[in-house]
Parts: C-alpha cells; structure tokens; sequence
C-alpha cells in the first residue's frame, strides 16, 4: 500500500521531497527520492519525526492505510491552501450519507459491548458531519507548532488537523470521494484492490 501512495505522489505535479515514517525495525529502502525516518509509537509522534526532514513552506501528511489517493487529489489539496494565506490547512473528507446516532456508552477498545450493547442517546443532524480522510496539507510552521504540545494530545489525536484545530489554526475541507478509503479490514482490501484494479493499478 505504501508503493500505492508512492506512486500518486511522485505522480503530483506540487509535490518535492518525499518522507515516509516507518515502524521501528521495518526499516526498508523506498528508492530513490524517497527519505525514510523511525517513527514513533503514535501517528503524531511520527509525522513530527519526519516533519525534521522537511524544508518547504507546505507540507502533505498521508496515511499509507488510504493507498487509493490519487495525484489530481493531492495536487487540488495543495492548489487550495496555497490560495487561501488565512488558512493554515485544508483536509480532503467525504460527507457523510448515513444517519449518525451518538450512543449513550462510550466504545469500549477491544470492541465488545456488555449487557446487549449500546443504546441510542440521539440523531445527529449530518449537514455539517464529514469523515476526515488523508492527504492532509498544512503550512508547515502552523504543524510544526501544533505538534509542539503535551505528549497526551498528540497521543490522542487521530489526525494531525486535530492538532492544528486544538492550536486555533484554520483548517478548510476540501471535498473527495468516498473511495479514498482506508483500508483496516480484510473487506476493505478487497475493495481497494477491486478499484486499483479497475484504474489499471
């Protein structure tokens, strides 16, 4: 999946250097033009290890898990920001289709509900709800300075636009297409390789 990604990338017209943080003791050569860091025990802690290698005034974070991102995605991304000197980020998100309830009970983390499982509490209006995806473009000082925090919110943040949220700086949606999904289960694979199939991937 990370080849996938790779391959967008080098194919994006506003993209330079490439970093890519790696599980400790996965360490592999990318090929050329591809820099590669020891990240850490959280996304966060790995993007702020591999932001150290990064010079440029822009920076996009990626998360291999979504290896259907395409180089048009990525290039409309950076284009927005770019144009937008008020804002300190723009993140590609879906909107969301199906109805969201907010349950009563919190998800527990190994995924199993006691008592018959949780309840309903209420309906959330969607109008307003997106499903964050990657790329995620950032001015790279505006990331810099939302990562420099307490180790227990960049432990907890699930994206790095959370951070920069948390720091007061202006993040922009920019729409994308569901399909740019991120694969963490066997049926997502499948799909994910039914579509790469399909662009001759």
């Amino acid at each position: 999946m990370i080849e996938w990604s790779l391959e967008a990338f080098a194919q994006a017209k506003s993209v330079g250097p490439v970093i890519v943080a790696l599980p400790p003791g996965h360490e592999v050569d990318l090929g050329e033009g591809v820099v590669t860091v020891v990240g850490g025990e959280h996304r966060s802690e790995s993007v702020a290890v591999a932001l150290g290698e990064v010079e440029t005034e822009l920076v996009a974070v990626h998360d291999a898990a979504r290896p259907l991102v395409t180089p048009e995605l990525i290039d409309q991304l950076v284009a927005k920001l770019a144009s937008r000197p008020d804002a300190d980020g723009v993140i590609a998100a879906a909107a969301l289709t199906d109805t969201v309830k907010r349950a009563r009970e919190s998800r527990p983390a190994n995924g199993g509900f006691s008592r018959g499982g949780p309840t309903v509490a209420e309906t959330v209006n969607r109008d307003h709800l997106w499903a964050a995806q990657t790329p995620q473009v950032f001015r790279t000082a505006a990331l810099r300075e939302a990562l420099d925090t307490d180790a227990q919110w960049i432990a907890a943040a699930t994206d790095d636009a959370t951070l920069v949220e948390k720091a007061g700086g202006k993040v922009l949606i920019h729409p994308s297409a569901a399909e740019n999904l991120k694969v963490t289960t066997e049926l997502d694979l499948r799909v994910a390789e039914l579509l790469l199939a399909e662009r001759g991937g």
